[in-house]
């Protein structure tokens, strides 16, 4: 069983998902937003194929921690995605999680018109990990929390 990492934007959702003993976080593709059912059932089908038992999805935090502008939009779809899977969904803070993908696929050459759908992906990875990473500090497996 897996857990399933989400960077929810305005125009894509960046997808990562962890490997089966909850260490490591890769990005797995970019769902192209297009309505909210069938963004939903984008998420179902992945949900089902990788038997995700959990979602941490990315919570845009403004530097101070207060709750960003997106924070209620990502809140509406949280709750849709409890409804439909009846699994737990973490916000997890993804403060500059786009901007360090950004730099990273900047770092590695990566042109600009392929940057699009990887930002998504890498961001949705940087936010899986981080909420892997601070699982495995505080002792705990992602199985125990």
């Amino acid at each position: 069983m897996r857990i399933l990492g989400l960077d929810y934007g305005s125009r894509r959702i960046g997808v990562a998902i962890c490997d089966e003993l909850g260490m490591t976080a890769q990005g797995l593709t970019t769902i192209i937003k297009k309505n909210r059912e069938a963004d939903l059932g984008a998420v179902a089908e992945l949900v089902r194929q990788y038997d995700i038992e959990r979602i941490v999805i990315g919570y845009p935090l403004r530097l101070d921690g207060s709750a960003g502008i997106q924070c209620e939009k990502i809140d509406r779809f949280a709750r849709r995605l409890e409804i439909r899977f009846s699994l737990p969904v973490i916000r997890w803070d993804e403060t500059l999680s786009t901007k360090e993908a950004e730099e990273i696929l900047r770092e590695a050459g990566i042109r600009r018109e392929k940057k699009r759908g990887l930002v998504d992906r890498l961001a949705a990875g940087i936010i899986l990990q981080a909420y892997l990473d601070s699982l495995n500090r505080e002792g705990k497996t992602w199985q125990q929390h």
